[in-house]
């Protein structure tokens, strides 16, 4: 027989605490694979895989936090650990492959056709292991094309979400990108989830636990991983602001190098260029002797010279005669 189900248990809160949760995922995954694509090669793939695994993550919260507002009218539900755990081992591994795609051979063309579908099929394929890890007393049937509409949607989400990080912007920019793709996942999780119905094998059991009580123990290690990886990006200042404050170690074309700052000036050490360079000639210049010239006039040296006893030989100027003393009488 046909089972009823309830995927809004809890209302709305789940739904929008499973959208934040994507949302937070893809913000952080962007904002990785933009600080990837800004430093050298020897760093970039652990960026790439760091970001891959905040997506992940991100959907796979955002996905078991929506399961938990879903229940089927006399019928209790358990999850496989294993199911469910490899369920967010494929999400990251697939996103993955995705988003290094894009990280070395650019958001652009094939590349980022290539990557957002694998990075879409990844997303499409993770929801659709985590169901297949529910027990209960019946099976779940899809509508083919109800499928095929979330997969779509999957991977449109999946190839925006990479040529968002491809553009190298700033902090709004991917705010507003990990908004869209957080609305986007979400769509798709809940288009795929009205693709099924529910056929029970028996009669109608007891209400077994609850959703939350059986989801809450395996959501906390990606959570406190999500939670890390904020701490990160928050006191990384090139992934808040995408602007480097640092001399990168590799140069690449199109990336502006930092212009230094110019220090102001105190009012009377104000410099000129003009200014500047007679000073540097000045002092360059060798400091000479004092010596004191009078105007010309009769008399055998109009330059007045001290006495040979205060004056050494060595000061006598060059090409001058040596004084002669005066001749007496």
């Amino acid at each position: 027989m046909h089972g009823t189900v309830d995927g809004f248990s809890y209302g709305l809160v789940t739904p929008l605490v499973a959208y934040l949760m994507a949302c937070l995922g893809g913000a952080l995954g962007l904002r990785c694979a933009t600080r990837a694509l800004r430093v050298a090669h020897s760093w970039r793939p652990g960026w790439l895989a760091l970001g891959s695994a905040a997506i992940g993550s991100g959907i796979w919260t955002m996905h078991f936090i929506a399961m938990m507002g879903f229940t089927i009218h006399g019928a209790p539900i358990h999850y496989d650990r294993p199911t469910t755990y490899a369920s967010l081992l494929l999400a990251i591994v697939m996103v993955g492959v995705g988003i290094f795609i894009v990280g070395y051979r650019g958001a652009t063309g094939s590349a980022l056709f290539t990557g957002g579908t694998i990075t879409g099929l990844g997303v499409a394929s993770m929801h659709y292991l985590g169901m297949a890890g529910m027990r209960f007393d019946g099976a779940f049937e899809y509508n083919t094309l109800t499928v095929a509409a979330s997969v779509v949607i999957a991977v449109v989400a999946a190839t925006a979400a990479l040529w968002a990080a491809g553009q190298v912007r700033g902090f709004l920019w991917s705010v507003g990108a990990s908004l869209v793709m957080g609305l986007a996942v979400s769509g798709m999780h809940y288009t795929g989830m009205a693709a099924l119905s529910v056929h029970l094998n028996g009669s109608s059991a007891g209400a077994g636990e609850s959703p939350a009580s059986l989801l809450a123990p395996m959501l906390i290690g990606p959570l406190a991983f999500l939670l890390l990886a904020g701490v990160l990006v928050m006191f990384d200042p090139l992934m808040i602001t995408g602007r480097a404050d640092w001399t990168p170690v590799e140069r690449k074309p199109g990336v502006p190098a930092p212009t230094p700052v110019a220090h102001a000036a105190r009012p009377h050490m104000a410099t000129t260029p003009r200014s500047a360079a007679r000073r540097t000639r000045r002092a360059a210049e060798p400091v000479a002797p004092t010596r004191t010239r009078t105007r010309p006039g009769p008399g055998p040296d109009p330059m007045p010279i001290r006495p040979a006893a205060h004056r050494p030989d060595a000061e006598r100027l060059p090409g001058r005669p040596r004084a002669m003393p005066p001749r007496s009488g």
